[in-house]
């Protein structure tokens, strides 16, 4: 059964406040994962931990959707999906472009974040893909990268990161994608996880994801 990107429960509405305390007293209610370029709720950090919330941690609301390749329809999405969720109960998980994104909903929600080996700049880096791509889990799906994404891109950049407290950045030297210096510097001050070696992926994630949880104090 393929759970990562279907919520567990439908969003509740209507009793939150638009001002948000982050102390990490509260436990997380509601969890939302975005992933990165190509990417899908497929990745194996999106079904990892969509395994461990369903196994350990069944009264969590679980949403990790499939974006679309513009990133103003992606936060878009987003933005409705999460308009319901308690501000002081939720937080982002976000890898790669996804880590870019989840810095902007934590900005705009006020809500924890973990970011794996996050985007920094997204505009600069994607604009060499524009053209026809595939995506990473199943080849047959196409998409075209247009051009006008690099300044959707630009539109979405939070600039530095606020509260501090609230991050948490799992960050590898080896990532060959993006410069593991670039995402260190854009997390300074932040919770950070500095991997000696790694890649971009994080394939020995599974070492990560109980520093990961703990961080998020998932409810129970």
């Amino acid at each position: 059964m393929s759970l990562p990107g279907f919520m567990q429960a439908p969003p509740r509405r209507g009793f939150f406040t638009p001002v948000h305390s982050y102390d990490g007293a509260m436990p997380t209610t509601h969890l939302l994962y975005l992933h990165g370029f190509r990417s899908s709720p497929q990745s194996m950090k999106a079904r990892q931990v969509a395994e461990r919330v369903q196994a350990q941690h069944p009264g969590v609301v679980w949403w990790c959707p499939q974006l679309p390749p513009s990133p103003r329809e992606a936060m878009d999405l987003v933005m409705q999906g999460i308009a319901g969720w308690p501000l002081d109960t939720m937080a982002v998980v976000g890898s790669s472009l996804g880590g870019f994104y989840a810095a902007r909903v934590a900005e705009n929600t006020g809500c924890p974040a973990v970011l794996l080996n996050p985007a920094v700049d997204p505009a600069r880096d994607l604009a060499k893909y524009i053209g026809e791509q595939t995506g990473w889990h199943d080849p047959a799906e196409r998409f075209f990268f247009r051009p006008e994404f690099i300044g959707e891109l630009q539109a979405l950049n939070t600039g530095p990161l606020t509260r501090l407290q609230r991050y948490f950045a799992v960050i590898a030297k080896g990532d060959e994608v993006l410069d593991w210096r670039e995402m260190t510097a854009r997390c300074a001050g932040a919770r950070l996880k500095l991997l000696e070696g790694g890649d971009h992926a994080l394939s020995d994630f599974d070492a990560h994801i109980d520093e990961v949880l703990a961080f998020l104090e998932l409810a129970r």
